[in-house]
């Protein structure tokens, strides 16, 4: 059986991409990742530390139970339950977070990822970059990490593989995402019976039109799968002259 492949978002003819309109926009959108900042520390900061206290609380109580109490048991399964909650929403404030710190790459953002989430060192994992790095625009940016980070995850999540390679690759016309796998790869009738709403597709398909890009997967049973994303140059990077 052949590779399997599916494109979820294609480029929009006649569908204009204005490198002025996201001068304008960046504006409303450090504000948007201010706000996002800001209602993560507060999540991090009320929330969850009050969480972390009740399951430290009822683990020290459970602690000093008798080894052979009904109870023992039952509060332990109640402790994995809240410990993954936790790691959960813990998943979920980080994902809050803009992932660009003060002269930070695409490359090095998306090689924190599974630091940042916590994901099983077991699984091999790298970021290899092709050509010279240049700084993607903040909107662009933003999406382009999004989409990769979730493409990374739901590798880890659902590929059982040995290594994870996210590959970056700066084009002449273009800028190349590629996150693959050498995992159980995907079945091509279920792919076409769950269409676009599986494995994150859904998300990463609307984030990948709102700047005019192709995102494409490309899987086979027993070889893995390939998530790739193409962002045209005039979209994804900061224009010589533009003001900040």
């Amino acid at each position: 059986m052949g590779f399997v492949s599916f494109v979820t978002t294609r480029m929009r003819e006649n569908a204009p991409v204005a490198v002025n309109g996201f001068e304008e926009d960046r504006g409303r959108e450090d504000c948007i990742l201010a706000e996002r900042t800001r209602v993560a520390q507060e999540l991090h900061d009320t929330l969850l530390q009050g969480f972390f206290a009740v399951s430290m609380h009822l683990h020290s109580a459970v602690n000093q139970l008798p080894g052979d109490s009904p109870a023992k048991a039952q509060l332990g399964e109640v402790l994995q339950l809240l410990d993954r909650t936790l790691e959960e929403g813990r998943r979920t404030v980080e994902g809050l977070r803009s992932p660009r710190g003060p002269g930070a790459s695409l490359g090095e953002a998306l090689a924190g990822v599974p630091h940042d989430l916590c994901l099983p060192e077991s699984t091999g994992f790298r970021v290899v970059v092709h050509g010279k790095e240049r700084r993607l625009a903040d909107g662009p940016f933003e999406e382009v990490y999004r989409i990769g980070r979730e493409a990374i995850l739901n590798a880890y999540r659902h590929s059982r593989a040995k290594l994870i390679v996210a590959e970056i690759e700066y084009r002449p016309t273009e800028l190349r995402i590629a996150v693959r796998d050498n995992g159980c790869g995907i079945d091509a009738h279920q792919l076409q019976r769950q269409g676009s709403g599986h494995w994150g597709l859904v998300g990463m398909r609307e984030r990948a039109e709102r700047i005019g890009a192709r995102l494409c997967l490309l899987s086979k049973v027993a070889l893995g799968t390939e998530v790739e994303l193409r962002v045209p140059n005039r979209v994804a990077f900061e224009q010589a002259g533009s003001a900040r």
